[in-house]
């Protein structure tokens, strides 16, 4: 059976949408596996500046405020373990038959779906009758307005002619 236009719009939003989610699941996954390597760098430094503080007998911060922060609240084993827990495309997408809303008409354009606004939809039911009543110009009109038009220029050309 074939799918009405509202059912073909619902179909290509989802599919645009599923590939923005895993789009951005992939970011997160890459920078959340950056930042858990970034985490134990931070760790490898501060063993180092804590055994050269031990050796020399000095004072120096084993971590900058910002690694500090982030070992202390989530640490590299927390977000692997986040990554761990997870896979890609983890989660089932079935698609179910969507009811025949709206008169099986599309629905108005949206540029949360990057949709350009501003381009009305017009279902086939009326291009036919749009159509039929299209007004064509006669042809005893277009002198008129072509003369019109001939005698505007003129006017124009004359105004800047003689400033």
């Amino acid at each position: 059976m074939a799918l009405t236009a509202y059912q073909t719009q619902f179909k290509r939003r989802m599919k645009r949408a599923i590939k923005l989610r895993a789009k951005a699941d992939q970011k997160a996954r890459r920078y959340t596996q950056l930042l858990a390597d970034a985490i134990g760098a931070a760790e490898d430094a501060a063993m180092q500046m804590n055994e050269l503080n031990q050796i020399y007998n000095v004072d120096v911060s084993t971590y900058t405020l910002l690694t500090q922060a982030l070992h202390a609240n989530s640490g590299q084993e927390v977000l692997e373990d986040h990554l761990a827990q997870s896979t890609p495309g983890e989660e089932l997408i079935i698609f179910n038959q969507v009811p025949d809303g709206n008169g099986g008409l599309e629905l108005p354009l949206n540029p949360l779906f990057g949709e350009l606004v501003g381009t009305p939809i017009i279902p086939p039911a009326q291009t036919a009758k749009a159509s039929a009543l299209k007004v064509t110009p006669t042809p005893d009109l277009l002198p008129a307005a072509e003369s019109a038009t001939t005698a505007a220029v003129e006017a124009s050309t004359r105004d800047t002619a003689s400033n």
